[in-house]
């Protein structure tokens, strides 16, 4: 057994941090992933976050990160020819997928069963588990207009209506999914990472008893998703800033109040090194488009 490292993931950034770190010997790790942008569509239950996760450690990602690489279309083009708005593109291998987690699912098994069986079948090791096994689904507030589904204001919209809020529907009664807690207090180090904070991170902490269990861990680290103040993809500053947050570095801290003991931010905000924002903050390459830096960074943050 190697250093215990679970991770909390979401999105692209979080995924290929997880490949750094399942790059590296002697390391025992744990994915934690967001269940929050999961969505019926076409009559199938879609896991973005969980198959980016499974798809870039089997080492099949698409180019911009999501997706399964020089995958067809040929279900999607023939969508095409009927009534039905297809704004919600699947390549074909991704559609097995989602048709194999819906009918397992239909057939009475946990998300967490039909994770683990989609990771062996792809060829993973790692330990990958739902934040829950129970329906979160995410919503965004758009002002003037009211709540949008996660999948409607990202994909449909492309992220590029104003957010002054979010909330998380279900989640009061959700639970963690099993072993979630256990790889929060096992672990020598727990990792969130370069993950959207309110729209990929917090729906797994808004989970009972997941922020709680955050707090007591024994180190907790947040690679920063910004550079210069601003993410590579995705809207999390615009986000942030939609929600009253504070810019750049500060910012982030905010949005895990009370759960980091570091932060870890690119050289180009080397100078937040010096802000007192209560928690350590260590200056790293966090640009980590291509394995090797995501595992020399991987590497570092298991330096104390």
């Amino acid at each position: 057994m190697g250093v215990k490292v679970t991770a909390l993931s979401g999105g692209v950034g979080g995924a290929r941090m997880l490949r750094g770190f399942a790059a590296l010997e002697d390391v025992d790790l744990t994915a934690i992933v967001n269940v929050g942008d999961d969505d019926v569509i076409y009559g199938l239950h879609v896991a973005p976050d969980i198959d980016t996760v499974i798809y870039t450690l089997a080492g099949q990602e698409g180019l911009a990160g999501w997706g399964v690489r020089d995958d067809t279309v040929a279900v999607m083009t023939a969508l095409d020819r009927f009534p039905i708005d297809t704004w919600f593109r699947i390549g074909d291998i991704d559609f097995a997928t989602n048709l194999f987690r819906t009918a397992r699912l239909q057939d009475g098994w946990t998300l967490s069963q039909v994770t683990t069986a989609e990771a062996a079948v792809f060829g993973v090791e790692v330990t990958i588990l739902p934040a829950s096994d129970d329906p979160i689904r995410t919503e965004v507030h758009i002002p003037g207009e009211g709540w949008l589904p996660f999948q409607t204001y990202f994909v449909d919209r492309q992220h590029l209506s104003p957010v002054d809020d979010v909330r998380f529907v279900g989640v009061e009664s959700a639970r963690p999914a099993p072993g979630v807690l256990e790889a929060i207090e096992d672990a020598d180090l727990v990792v969130i990472g370069p993950s959207n904070p309110p729209l990929s991170i917090w729906p797994m902490l808004a989970i009972p008893d997941v922020a709680d269990t955050m707090m007591e861990a024994r180190r907790v680290v947040a690679v920063s998703p910004l550079i210069g103040g601003r993410p590579i993809k995705g809207p999390a500053d615009k986000v942030m800033e939609g929600l009253g947050l504070p810019g750049g570095t500060a910012g982030v801290v905010a949005a895990y109040d009370g759960i980091l003991d570091e932060i870890v931010v690119d050289p180009v905000d080397a100078s937040d090194s010096a802000l007192d924002l209560g928690v350590r903050i260590r200056v790293l390459p966090t640009r980590i488009s291509d394995i090797d830096a995501a595992a020399a960074l991987a590497s570092r943050l298991l330096e104390e």
